[in-house]
């Protein structure tokens, strides 16, 4: 085995005892092995890749699975590139055996099968994170590391039993860890897998079955343990695999989603898919603020989503009149039963715009069957009732091709339509609902339009069936052609050409896959399991969104109570078992690792004015840095000094419309800043955010988003 070249360890001259060769050596020596075996990983998983690359892509299944082989094989060679030594997060040694245990964010072997790296995401892995005190999981002692450029900046150890002190630097137990906190913040959540707690872990690696609610206020880790359960699910839980739906992770705002965007692909994992709930429908980019309250509060119901059902059913009726179709050989009567029995074939579930094709092959169908000239061929009689102009209109009137958008217009512009599909609805309801530009889309519109294209499908799905089919056919005839040239220049009969003749072959050699252009909605679901951030956030209406696309009902909900905009009376349990969840369970996180005391003394008072038993959590660490008030007018020279005084870090300017963001300057509203932090925070005068529960909770939300100062200025 050849030695590391260079020491992994870069520490501080401060930190010079824990240099000493008697604590580190060993940890050098299994860099050395876990190098050897990354670099011999890296050209192994190259080849492979390269000869899966390279492989016939197949038709069906095999096609897909060389892609999904390529994909993980992709995956994998990008996160062993990504990190070097630092996949290493720590080991631990059992009270048992000796011997230390590595942590990676990947698992690791070496050519002989000697296990370097322990996946954290395994179950023997538990005890790293989970250990404490007071319940030490049969460890003796664990070291976690402080990766800075590839190399270890700092360690630290923490002993669980008195025969464990022999061979540990200085025992930071938790200090470090929470010195850790403070650290400078960037555009990027920082990387914190290595510093996961007992109470974060617990929840991580809780079963996947039901409704899991993480209820924890500012800075306790919500987000964390949200994404590193869902790298953890996928790895643990064989019933969530990308073949089985995969998991969805919902995150509030674009922001939010870039801020997290490299955390799931450096734990390995990059299928799952992320998204806000704007992403999951085509208008939602250019959707507006509903600017009424009493219609966004009418369509934030779930009751009104029910709606669509019976707005949909209005245009599923067979003719109740007979009609006699004409064809160039004989008339042909099409009864009211036989138009019932047509519409009768499509399959329970099918979108509406789907269904159509179904209920127009068994039209055709019955049509053929009371055709009573034998001599004509069921293609020729096909293709003249495709051409009967008279058919067509009265099965496009009884069953038409829609638009969700065209739908959900109908119902805010036509008023009699809204009260036939939502007879609830009072006259002032229908009155406020309505609106001159049908199609003038705002975010509450959202679930409507969503809960309409689930229900009626791709109106482009008919059209392109027939296309593909016409693609087909012309393919096939292109082929037959190519086919009967080679045959007739076969001079002697025999051998490999022969075998043309086959029907079979003929048709395997039209691949009717390549001929599909279009390509999946990856939002639209089914998904095994979905995570909501920020979940205090969404409507009734909006839950439906996702209910729609995780029928298993498997969810982990992340949020708090106190940081709804909009208020949040109820219990956790109440608000989900009426939009229909019915097995929750309930974890809370009541620490406050981010936020500093300085900072929480000043926001505590202001979400208890409007929400007096907001769960508020306890922060574990002051910065010694209060809380600076001024003018607006300083805003200039406050930002200029501490960006002189900090090279490293990014700040946030919240409230100030005007202000133009550079590249270590956010400029965000109130709650657009939910879900990220930051080193400084400025508010501008926080008192304009607004009145009542909505202006509470965004003073407190905003105060909360900085680790290390916070400065409020107001107008003079």
């Amino acid at each position: 085995m050849n030695p590391l070249t260079t020491s992994a360890f870069d520490l501080p001259d401060h930190l010079s005892p824990k240099a000493d060769p008697k604590l580190i050596a060993g940890d050098e020596q299994h860099f050395a092995a876990i190098a050897d075996s990354l670099e011999q990983a890296i050209a192994d998983l190259s080849d492979r890749l390269d000869a899966a690359r390279k492989a016939p892509g197949g038709k069906g299944r095999q096609a897909l699975d060389r892609d999904l082989e390529v994909h993980r094989l992709t995956a994998r060679l990008r996160a062993l590139r990504r990190f070097g030594l630092d996949l290493c997060l720590g080991h631990m040694v059992s009270a048992d055996d000796p011997e230390p245990v590595y942590i990676g964010r990947l698992g690791l072997t070496d050519s002989a099968g000697r296990r370097l790296l322990l996946d954290w995401r395994s179950p023997a892995a538990e005890p790293f994170f989970g250990a404490t005190h007071g319940n030490p999981m049969g460890l003796a002692s664990r070291r976690r590391y402080r990766w800075t450029r590839g190399l270890i900046s700092d360690y630290w150890d923490e002993v669980f039993t008195s025969d464990g002190f022999e061979g540990h630097a200085a025992l930071d137990d938790q200090s470090a860890f929470i010195a850790s906190l403070g650290g400078n913040r960037s555009a990027r959540m920082r990387d914190v897998l290595g510093t996961i707690q007992a109470d974060q872990d617990a929840i991580i690696r809780a079963g996947s079955s039901g409704a899991l609610v993480v209820d924890g206020g500012p800075g306790t880790g919500k987000t964390v343990v949200a994404l590193h359960r869902s790298a953890y699910l996928l790895y643990s839980d064989p019933r969530l695999g990308h073949r089985r739906g995969g998991v969805l992770f919902v995150g509030p705002h674009q922001p939010y989603l870039a801020y997290v965007a490299d955390v799931l692909p450096s734990l390995g994992e990059e299928g799952v898919q992320t998204c806000t709930l704007r992403d999951l429908v085509a208008e939602g980019a250019a959707a507006a603020i509903e600017p009424d309250p009493d219609v966004a509060l009418l369509k934030s119901s779930a009751d009104l989503v029910k709606a669509i059902e019976p707005a949909v059913r209005f245009y599923e009726n067979p003719p109740t009149k007979g009609m006699t179709v004409t064809t160039p050989w004989s008339d042909i009567r099409l009864s009211a039963d036989d138009w019932a029995e047509a519409f009768e074939a499509a399959e329970p579930g099918t979108p509406h715009n789907e269904a159509r094709d179904q209920i127009w092959e068994e039209l055709l169908t019955i049509l053929a069957d009371k055709h009573d000239d034998e001599d004509i061929s069921p293609d020729l009689l096909r293709k003249s009732l495709l051409r009967n102009r008279e058919l067509l209109t009265v099965f496009n009137r009884a069953w038409p091709l829609i638009e969700a958008a065209d739908l959900v217009g109908d119902l805010w512009t036509v008023p009699a339509y809204l009260r036939m599909c939502a007879p609830w609805l009072s006259v002032d309801d229908v009155r406020r609902l309505r609106r001159a530009d049908a199609q003038a889309w705002t975010v509450s519109d959202l679930p409507l339009l969503d809960a309409a294209r689930q229900r009626l499908g791709d109106p482009e799905a008919s059209r392109r069936k027939r296309r593909q089919k016409a693609s087909v056919a012309a393919e096939r005839e292109r082929m037959a052609g190519v086919v009967d040239n080679l045959l007739e220049a076969d001079d002697d009969g025999e051998g490999a050409v022969t075998m043309l003749r086959g029907q079979d072959l003929r048709d395997a050699l039209v691949d009717e896959a390549a001929l599909l252009s279009t390509e999946p909605d990856l939002l639209a679901g089914p998904f095994a399991h979905i995570v909501v951030d920020e979940a205090q956030e969404l409507t009734d209406a909006e839950w439906q969104m996702l209910l729609l696309r995780c029928p298993s009902r498997s969810f982990t909900i992340v949020g708090d109570r106190a940081q709804a905009r909009h208020g949040f009376t109820e219990s956790w349990q109440e608000r989900l078992e009426r939009i229909g969840l019915d097995r929750i369970n309930l974890a809370s996180l009541s620490i406050n690792y981010r936020t500093p005391e300085e900072i929480m003394a000043e926001a505590e008072p202001v979400i208890r004015a409007v929400l007096p038993d907001a769960n508020v959590p306890t922060s574990i660490r002051g910065s010694g840095v209060p809380v600076v008030h001024g003018s607006t007018s300083d805003l200039g020279s406050i930002l200029d000094t501490w960006l002189a005084a900090h090279a490293d870090g990014i700040a946030c300017v919240i409230g100030d419309p005007t202000f133009r963001a550079t590249s270590r300057v956010r400029s965000l509203t109130p709650e657009l800043s939910k879900g990220l932090e930051f080193d400084l925070v400025v508010l501008i005068d926080p008192e304009a955010f607004g009145e009542g529960i909505e202006g509470g909770v965004d003073r407190y939300v905003a105060m909360t988003r900085a680790t290390q100062q916070l400065v409020i200025l107001t107008s003079s």
